[in-house]
């Protein structure tokens, strides 16, 4: 057959092409790894002025090998490596020669580029998972939600962040990464920008869940996207340092909640159906780093990579031409040429399986088979994707379910003791008295209130059980979590107030008026937002960071697999020290030391991913484990917070057997830190 690429040629200088990739071109790879030698009088003005002691490397006295020795070192042993074995598949081939071309390319000013545009992207997803927990405090007041509303709209973010992993990681792999996670943060700025004015709670619903579908696949899109511009060496390191936007993300998200949602004043109102409060401003602010990464992203090329993938050569050359001479420059070495003249990447005989298995097979099948798939010797399995999974799934259920039961047990603490300074009233009898002062955690039993005013009160966790009600005059009363219990009211006029009748629990209502009362949650108490709720997810978020600079210093130099098995047994046994937790601040500080230890297997097997799977398929892969693993943070949340306030001992089981479980699971998988990327 002939090769569709054979005249694929790339010419530099005055149109010789320079040597070859491999054995003498023999395999049709053009490339040459040693530079073209200069004419004397072409050197670049960047030299002049300079003799050759003045260019000896710096380390040759101090025995330190030159990064050039290095790099040929490196290569020799791949290529020995190749020798060696029986079959080399075409994708392992242009592996190895895309590893080859990272390295002339280097590591510099585009790669840190794209770093930080992609981090804004992680940054993104992580503000996401923390924006509605932050803001329900204040939107629950505003839109007068019930526990079920209030549950539905935490659980709809993850199910919309778990169909868009689904969605938008394979899309990655057939449509582009750049593409792609273009349109997810144009998603995600957009419904944050609707769902900031939405008034009723069925739009603000539908808009955090179009939201989390768009920024659901960020994260498989970005580390696919970002691993495809690293070389072999740098790859674990820099991933593990991309980490930290997730928790820069959680400090962002929670330091702008803290300065801004309790300024009530930071917001306007038309009339009494439109309001537009604080917390509404706080979700606009949330949306900013998705849109930086937006217009990031306008000036980032496609993956070369995914390029070659779909043959699309000549675009490929050009964006790695562009790579090389950026960081070059950037280094002080225009001259240094592009010496790439040539990129094949045949027709495989997987390919000529999957034209089959899509012209004769259903939907599903076609899905299922390019999943299981993989070029010859490589290492996309089903074994391999059912312990990436096991794992995935052991992280999220832990890590969400202990992040969502320790804020909830912080708060069955301060309700405990709140509960603890309720006053009780019993049979009081009061006539023609006017309540001028607010009424807080209090219970009246079996009171009489005859031709009593009650105008202009606050009452807040006030519940009246068995009394009598007679000739009263409710006005203008904002409430909350107060209720009438098995109470008899007889000629009372509310006016102006938000005691609607279902606050009535089988009370006896005779010749009782109800006139213009209040819509929507009116009772806003200052120490409600509760700045405990911010220090929290502020500690939380920043307590991660010793573990992901140990994790990005050691990811390449002990290897993946010992920093996730090492993290998760060490994380299991801090779930213990939760036996200890009897206040408020002890809890925070076993939260601050579980987040820190455990980001290190979570970066660990955010790498170990990208790296498992062959370009054609990584963002799939990623993508279908992300989501199923949101699955599993939606259940660990639900199961862990059932538990609050019954008892610890089956939350802190639970997390320390799946934590001892994927500790020990990581060792069945392969150590990845000097492979090239497939």
């Amino acid at each position: 057959m002939a090769d569709p690429y054979h005249n694929n040629i790339y010419h530099q200088g005055d149109g010789d092409s320079y040597g070859t990739y491999g054995q003498g071109g023999q395999d049709g790879y053009g490339y040459q790894t040693d530079y073209p030698p200069q004419e004397e009088d072409a050197a670049s003005d960047v030299t002049e002025g300079h003799d050759e002691e003045d260019q000896m490397y710096e380390g040759e006295y101090q025995g330190i090998p030159h990064p050039d020795e290095v790099k040929a070192a490196r290569r020799a042993a791949r290529a020995k490596a190749r020798t060696v074995a029986d079959v080399v598949s075409d994708q392992e081939e242009l592996a190895e020669q895309y590893e080859d071309i990272m390295e002339d390319c280097g590591h510099g000013r585009f790669q840190w580029t794209l770093f930080v545009v992609l981090g804004l992207a992680l940054m993104a997803d992580s503000v996401e998972c923390f924006v509605v927990a932050l803001v329900l405090p204040s939107a629950e007041k505003d839109m007068c939600l019930s526990h079920a509303e209030k549950g539905m709209l935490g659980l709809i973010v993850f199910l919309g962040m778990m169909f868009g992993a689904f969605i938008w990681g394979g899309l990655a792999d057939k449509v582009g990464r750049r593409k792609c996670l273009i349109i997810v943060l144009a998603m995600n700025c957009i419904s944050a920008f609707f769902s900031s004015f939405a008034q009723g709670y069925g739009f603000f619903l539908f808009f955090r869940l179009v939201s989390g579908i768009g920024i659901g696949g960020s994260v498989p899109i970005v580390y696919a996207y970002f691993s495809e511009f690293l070389q072999m060496d740098k790859r674990g390191e820099h991933l593990s340092w991309l980490c930290m936007f997730w928790m820069m993300g959680g400090i962002y998200a929670s330091f702008t909640a803290w300065g801004i949602i309790p300024r009530y004043g930071w917001g306007f109102s038309m009339g009494t159906e439109f309001q537009f409060h604080s917390w509404r401003v706080f979700v606009l602010v949330c949306a900013l780093p998705a849109i930086a990464a937006f217009l990031g992203l306008m000036f980032m090329p496609e993956s070369p990579r995914f390029l070659l993938e779909n043959a699309k050569h000549d675009e490929a050359w050009m964006i790695l031409k562009q790579v090389h001479d950026t960081n070059w420059r950037a280094k002080g070495e225009p001259e240094r040429v592009f010496t790439v003249t040539h990129i094949k990447t045949p027709k495989t005989q997987e390919d000529e399986f999957i034209e089959i298995q899509t012209a004769t097979g259903t939907a599903f099948q076609r899905w299922v088979f390019h999943l299981q798939t993989c070029p010859t010797g490589g290492v996309f399995t089903l074994r391999k994707l059912n312990i990436s999974l096991l794992l995935f799934l052991v992280v999220y259920f832990s890590f969400y379910g202990l992040s969502v039961w320790f804020p909830d047990m912080i708060k069955h603490l301060q309700h405990e003791e709140y509960e603890s300074k309720v006053k009780v009233f019993n049979r009081e009898k009061v006539e023609q008295f006017h309540f001028n002062f607010s009424l807080e955690n209090q219970v009246h039993k079996e009171g009489e209130y005859i031709n009593d005013k009650f105008i202009n009160i606050e009452m807040k966790s006030v519940k009246f059980e068995d009394s009598l009600f007679e000739d009263c005059y409710f006005e203008n009363i904002r409430s909350t979590d107060t209720i009438f219990e098995n109470c008899t009211i007889r000629s009372t006029v509310f006016y102006d107030t938000d005691l609607y009748e279902e606050k009535f629990i089988d009370c006896t209502l005779e010749n009782v008026t109800f006139l213009h009362n209040k819509k929507g949650c009116h009772l806003d108490y200052e120490e409600e937002n509760d700045v405990l709720i911010y220090l929290v997810s502020f500690l939380g978020s920043l307590a991660v960071l010793p573990g992901n600079i140990i994790s990005a210093l050691f990811m390449d130099k002990i290897g993946r697999i010992k920093i996730i098995g090492g993290s998760m047994l060490i994380s299991a046994g801090c779930t213990f020290f939760l036996f200890l937790s009897f206040s408020q601040a002890a809890i925070i500080a076993w939260q601050c030391l579980f987040c820190g230890v455990s980001v290190a297997a979570w970066n660990g097997i955010q790498v170990i991913t990208v790296e498992l799977y062959p370009a054609s398929k990584r963002a799939t892969a990623f993508g279908v484990l992300n989501a199923i693993c949101k699955f599993a943070a939606i259940l660990g949340s639900s199961i862990f917070a059932s538990f609050v306030g019954i008892t610890k001992v089956i939350p802190i089981l639970l997390s320390f057997g799946a934590l001892v479980g994927g500790g020990v699971l990581a060792l069945k998988l392969p150590e990845t830190r000097e492979k090239v990327l497939l």
